[in-house]
């Protein structure tokens, strides 16, 4: 699950959480609970019992759980076997388990590097 890339695990929303607006990270995030609201981090996990309702702008995206919204994801993108996404996917890679379910359209784009400025992510071709 975690590459050399990927940094050490900073935010962690437990399963009996729930998160309302906007969450910024430049590390990795992992959700166990519910997150209603857009995140934007290096590398966004989503476990079994986790859910997203809102847009991610991440490098790397790995959902166990549910993403309802779109996806930007710099690097790529994994739905797990009990993963489900419903929006679009916009990666340079896209990876779906046998089980795993993709509701939306998917987007191949140039590999991006995530720069932070204050609270908003701004992607810069590499």
């Amino acid at each position: 699950m975690f590459s050399k890339k990927q940094p050490r695990l900073d935010t962690i929303i437990g399963p009996e959480s729930t998160l309302r607006g906007e969450l910024t990270s430049k590390g990795t995030v992992k959700i166990d609970g519910h997150i209603e609201g857009n995140v934007t981090a290096d590398c966004l996990i989503i476990g079994e019992g986790g859910t997203l309702t809102g847009d991610a702008t991440v490098r790397e995206v790995v959902v166990g759980g549910r993403i309802i919204g779109t996806v930007h994801a710099t690097d790529g993108a994994d739905i797990q076997s009990k993963g489900e996404v419903c929006g679009d996917i916009f990666a340079a890679r896209l990876t779906i388990a046998e089980g795993g379910r993709f509701d939306g359209r998917s987007t191949m784009q140039l590999q991006k590097k995530i720069s932070y400025i204050g609270d908003e992510a701004l992607g810069k071709a590499i």
